[in-house]
C-alpha cells in the first residue's frame, strides 16, 4: 500500500499540476496521509531550481493549514477520527500518558516533529487532544515546517541533483541529530 502511494505521489511531481498536488499532499500529510511532501518537492525543485523557494513556501503554508485540520481532529473528532490514526501509527495506547505531559513542552514537540521524520500528523492531532494553545501551535508549526522545507529547497537550489540521493537517504537523520543537539544545548544552558 505505501509503495503504491509513493509511486502515485512521484507521478504527481511530473504533472503540470505539480504545485497543486504538492499543496494537497503537504496539507493531508499534516493530518493523515503517510507520504511526506518532500517526495514531491525534491523532483520538482531539481526540475525547476528557480522555483525552489516558491515550492518550499507552498509546502509550508499547506502543511500548516493541514496541521490546523489535524489540531481540529484532535480537538473535536478524536474518538471518531484521531484514535484510528494513532492506532495506525502504533501510538494508540500512549495517548493518555502522553497527554498528561504534553502541554508542558508542546511547542517543542511541534517544532521537533515538524523537522524530523516523526509523523507530523501525530503531533498535530495530539496538540488538539491536549488543547495546546492555538497561537503556540501555529507559530511552532510555521517555524518547523519552514525550517524543514526551506532547508531542503536551499540545498537543492544550491547543489542540485547530486544532493538528492544524500537527502533522500539521510535528511531525516540530519534533522534528528540537529534537534538532539538543539535540545541538548538548551538543557546544558539550563543546568549551568
Amino acid at each position: 500500500m505505501i509503495k503504491g502511494l509513493y509511486n502515485w505521489t512521484m507521478g504527481l511531481a511530473q504533472s503540470r499540476h505539480a504545485l497543486w498536488a504538492l499543496a494537497i499532499v503537504a496539507f493531508v500529510e499534516s493530518c493523515f496521509f503517510p507520504i511526506p511532501p518532500d517526495v514531491l518537492m525534491i523532483p520538482m525543485i531539481i526540475a525547476r531550481p528557480s522555483k525552489a523557494f516558491l515550492i518550499a513556501g507552498i509546502a509550508t503554508v499547506a502543511s500548516v493549514l493541514g496541521g490546523l485540520l489535524g489540531y481540529y481532529i484532535g480537538y473535536a473528532l478524536f474518538e471518531l477520527a484521531g484514535q484510528p490514526i494513532f492506532d495506525f501509527y502504533g501510538k494508540g495506547d500512549a495517548v493518555a500518558e502522553f497527554s498528561a505531559r504534553y502541554n508542558e513542552h508542546g511547542a517543542w514537540a511541534v517544532l521537533i516533529a515538524g523537522v524530523t521524520p516523526f509523523p507530523f500528523k501525530v503531533i498535530t492531532i495530539m496538540s488538539g487532544v491536549t488543547q495546546l494553545s492555538l497561537p503556540v501551535f501555529i507559530v511552532s508549526a510555521i517555524l518547523a515546517r519552514a525550517l524543514r522545507f526551506f532547508f531542503v529547497a536551499t540545498l537543492l537550489w544550491k547543489f542540485g541533483a547530486p544532493i538528492r540521493d544524500f537527502m533522500e537517504k539521510r535528511l531525516g537523520l540530519m534533522f534528528t541529530l540537529f534537534c538532539v543537539l538543539l535540545i541538548g544545548g538548551f538543557a546544558l544552558v539550563r543546568y549551568l
